[in-house]
């Protein structure tokens, strides 16, 4: 009898654990969405931008083989090299959850200064590739002065915007000061050439300003100024014209202009809804060019799909409303500069996989614009691996405040 008793106890208390028992999806929601008061960073601003690493990691391994085994006789050689830059943005990034928004604030004149020094140095002793000049050849490795002049740029507009609050919002002189630097950044970005770039961070700029509290006729005067500045640009150059010109009809001209983007529309329409597999693109064998850098959505789009286009753009459309929002409680809990930072960086985020989604589908011009997170390209990987580590850690700092933890208190993470 008390044998019975006991195993009825036993029974009683398994199917007690099992009720309680939390399941994968518990758990799993449980660590994106804790209950604790405290956490020390944005675990879903940060899932998302190791998710975008690691689907970027998959598809540059499947879009790169071809190229690869062509070019070294190595069919893993850039999904090595991808790894690497993988491991050091990572690291980069971890460096820069420990640098304080106030050192960054403090710097940003210097970081801007360094960040123009490179531009007009890269001029002088930069690498050339296809007819452009934008790259610092350190042994093997190579460094594009653009991707960091972006972010250093950022962080002086967003301090600039902390000092200047009230004359952005009220005198005209406030608002066109940061425009001057942005002239200066341009026209050594057009030297190398590079017009993605001066389009990226010029929209970037204005787009800070605006949201800085920047008046409605200002905004559009400046808009529309870059507008002209930017056909005047494409009319002048022979090359830029015969770009535009292709992308209107890129099959009438397939096998010279309009080839590049020939062959990735042919790309998206090969994949139809659920793609061909992964692994099984045809248009990255040797018919599609740069398939993974400028190109890959080319290549995601034929092996997974219009569904995995969709992930792509889903993940991104995430991670920026993430940003946006991070901007917006940080200027409602007093600290503007993380908040102006986070905007630039959300927008910056936000224009770049527009224009690169955009024009591999063939509703933008050709632009040699990477994915951020995702194409292949070391500078453009790590860059903003930090953009991303400094985004944690104004999210990090405004947790901080909230609960006015004192040095040498521990919170769960």
């Amino acid at each position: 009898m008390a044998r019975t008793d006991n195993m009825n106890a036993n029974n009683e208390q398994q199917l007690a654990f099992e009720i309680s028992a939390p399941t994968v999806w518990q758990r799993v929601r449980g660590w994106l969405m804790p209950q604790q008061e405290m956490l020390l960073y944005d675990r879903q601003l940060l899932l998302l931008a190791l998710a975008l690493m690691a689907f970027g990691f998959v598809m540059v391994c499947s879009a790169s083989l071809p190229v690869a085994e062509r070019l070294t006789g190595n069919p893993f050689y850039f999904a090595i090299r991808h790894g690497m830059y993988i491991v050091a943005a990572l690291t980069a990034a971890c460096c820069a959850m420990f640098v304080p928004m106030s050192l960054w604030q403090q710097q940003s004149g210097r970081l801007l200064l360094l960040g123009l020094l490179m531009l007009a140095a890269v001029l002088v002793v930069g690498h050339t590739v296809n007819g452009a000049k934008r790259w610092f050849k350190i042994g093997p490795m190579t460094v594009q002065a653009a991707e960091l002049a972006k972010l250093f740029f950022y962080v002086y507009i967003a301090s600039y915007l902390v000092r200047r609050l009230d004359e952005v919002r009220e005198n005209l002189k406030g608002f066109i000061k940061p425009l001057v630097l942005l002239f200066v950044a341009a026209v050594l970005l057009l030297l190398e050439p590079d017009l993605g770039t001066v389009v990226v961070l010029s929209a970037t700029t204005i787009a800070m300003l605006f949201l800085a509290g920047a008046k409605l006729w200002q905004f559009f005067a400046v808009a529309l100024t870059c507008t002209l500045a930017i056909v005047l640009l494409i009319i002048l150059e022979p090359y830029r014209m015969e770009r535009l010109m292709s992308f209107r009809n890129p099959f009438q001209d397939p096998y010279g202009a309009g080839f590049q983007l020939t062959q990735s529309l042919i790309a998206f329409g090969q994949g139809n809804v659920d793609g061909l597999g992964l692994g099984n693109s045809i248009q990255k064998l040797a018919y599609l060019p740069e398939a993974h850098t400028d190109f890959i959505m080319a290549v995601v789009a034929e092996e997974l799909g219009f569904i995995g286009v969709m992930l792509v753009i889903m993940l991104v459309l995430a991670m920026v409303l993430r940003i946006m929002r991070l901007g917006r409680q940080a200027l409602l809990e007093g600290q503007p500069y993380g908040g102006f930072l986070a905007y630039g960086i959300g927008v910056w985020f936000s224009i770049q996989a527009f224009v690169n989604i955009g024009v591999a589908a063939g509703a933008l011009p050709t632009k040699g614009l990477t994915l951020p997170l995702v194409s292949y390209g070391g500078t453009s990987l790590i860059v903003s691996s930090v953009a991303v580590a400094i985004l944690l850690r104004i999210d990090y700092e405004l947790r901080l405040a909230r609960v006015k933890v004192t040095p040498g208190r521990r919170q769960k993470s």
